[in-house]
């Protein structure tokens, strides 16, 4: 993992996993095309941002078959069984009289390998061959059903403390901060979600996130009235790391294809690409100055730990330096730019190393203040969550009650009480200075196995 303490220039983020990358000639259109194989993944990159149940533009839902024949504003039926020529999708993918196609909106046009894919799939009768154990319809009216507690990847409080935000799947749960009542639950497109982050003045939240091996997407949420601004989709896996530059207009986020992103908020346009990394990109931070200076800066500490993993990055607004750990448990505190010559091999912008944790180190998070900072690690199915003094590196407290492993840990904006979460699905609330356990709670509705919620 990796946290950055910043108020100047550049665009920080960590690099972790390899990713193998190919270019491959278009596949011939098959004879018999398949909606589950070829159709649906293309309707869940490219359109279904736009077009789904928590954002349905042109009042046109793409989600499933029964609502791919429909009208939307258009007043023409989206697709017609058999007929291709008069299916409003295809004209829209297309384009008539030399004009480029009008959708998907504000992004590349499909190709014509994938447009003959769709439109032969509607003149073979646009059949839904997905599998029975596949159909499962989930968005604000059909909310997820949970049995047992998921594996909580995120989570966040709001800035001004009022709420926390919780992962889930396919949505994200809003709380009150002490997890005393569930106010609100997110739900959208993506299965997975990786990040959670509020933007400075609390009113929207970034959640980065896809499903894996088909789309990655970024939900940008009206918090107040929990509805979905934008949906973002990117590259064919999932995405990592959102997070909002200091002055909220821009989102910038990692990929699974080795490349690093920036879109703006308001907009989602893309306004960086960064495609210079041989590994995935699972986290960003803006520094104060970012967008003053427009640079960037690629933080790879030389600590010469070529499996050295990254987990999480925060900015926070006193320091310029970076606090990483990985596989082998040990926080380490960088500087965020180098001040001496390369040399390769060195390790010139370490500053310190704290105490080693038990297993792999997932989470970090620094106080408000920038004086300490929160840790989480696995190991041997058992989880641990410390506080550190950044400064000096001591030990202020280890959390009680923790049961598995820890994959989240977010301060309270007072800088009193930590959040963690992890694997057994309980968020816990453990006071920043002894560690005492002041409360616990599901991150999830649960249904007890055999109710009617749970049948559904």
């Amino acid at each position: 993992m990796l946290l950055l303490r910043s108020l100047r220039a550049a665009l920080a983020l960590v690099v972790l996993c390899p990713a193998l990358s190919r270019a491959e000639a278009p596949a011939p259109v098959p004879d018999k095309v398949s909606y589950a194989r070829d159709v649906l993944p293309l309707f869940q990159q490219h359109c279904m941002g736009c077009h789904q149940p928590a954002k349905a533009g042109g009042s046109y839902i793409m989600t499933s078959r029964e609502e791919l024949l429909k009208k939307g504003d258009s007043d023409e039926p989206g697709v017609v069984p058999g007929k291709p020529d008069a299916s409003h999708v295809v004209a829209q993918i297309s384009g008539k009289d030399g004009k480029p196609p009008a959708m998907p909106k504000n992004k590349p046009s499909l190709t014509a390998h994938e447009v003959a894919l769709i439109s032969k799939w509607i003149a073979q009768g646009a059949v839904d061959d997905t599998p029975a154990s596949a159909r499962v319809r989930i968005d604000a009216d059909h909310p997820p059903v949970y049995t047992l507690p998921p594996v909580l990847t995120a989570v966040r409080f709001s800035p001004d403390g009022s709420l926390s935000a919780v992962s889930g799947y396919h949505e994200v749960l809003l709380f009150k901060p002490d997890g005393s009542a569930l106010v609100a639950r997110l739900i959208g497109l993506s299965e997975r979600v990786q990040s959670i982050a509020f933007s400075p003045d609390g009113k929207s939240l970034a959640v980065a996130g896809g499903s894996p091996g088909r789309f990655g997407e970024i939900q940008i949420w009206d918090v107040a009235k929990r509805r979905l601004k934008l949906s973002i989709t990117a590259t064919g896996d999932t995405l990592y790391g959102a997070n909002w530059s200091p002055d909220g207009t821009k989102i910038a986020f990692g990929c699974a294809d080795n490349t690093l992103r920036a879109i703006e908020a308001s907009s989602g346009k893309q306004v960086l690409f960064q495609g210079a990394h041989n590994d995935w990109v699972l986290d960003t931070a803006f520094s104060r100055e970012a967008l003053k200076e427009r640079k960037k800066v690629v933080v790879k500490p030389d600590s010469g730990q070529t499996a050295l993993e990254v987990g999480d990055v925060t900015r926070e607004r006193v320091y310029d330096e970076l606090l990483i750990g990985g596989s082998d448990g040990t926080p380490r505190l960088y500087k965020m730019h180098r001040e001496k010559k390369r040399i390769i091999g060195d390790d010139a912008n370490k500053v310190r190393e704290y105490e080693p944790m038990p297993g792999r180190l997932w989470a970090v998070a620094f106080s408000p203040d920038g004086e300490r900072f929160a840790a989480g690690s696995s190991a041997d199915g058992k989880g641990e969550a410390r506080v550190y003094q950044a400064g000096t590196g001591q030990r202020v407290c280890t959390f009680e009650g923790q049961k598995g492993g820890v994959y989240a840990v977010a301060f309270r904006p007072d800088g009193k009480v930590v959040a963690s979460a992890g694997f057994d699905g309980v968020v816990r609330l453990n006071d920043a200075q002894t560690g005492k356990l002041l409360k616990e709670f599901v991150g999830v509705p649960v249904a007890p196995p055999g109710s009617s919620s749970a049948k559904k």
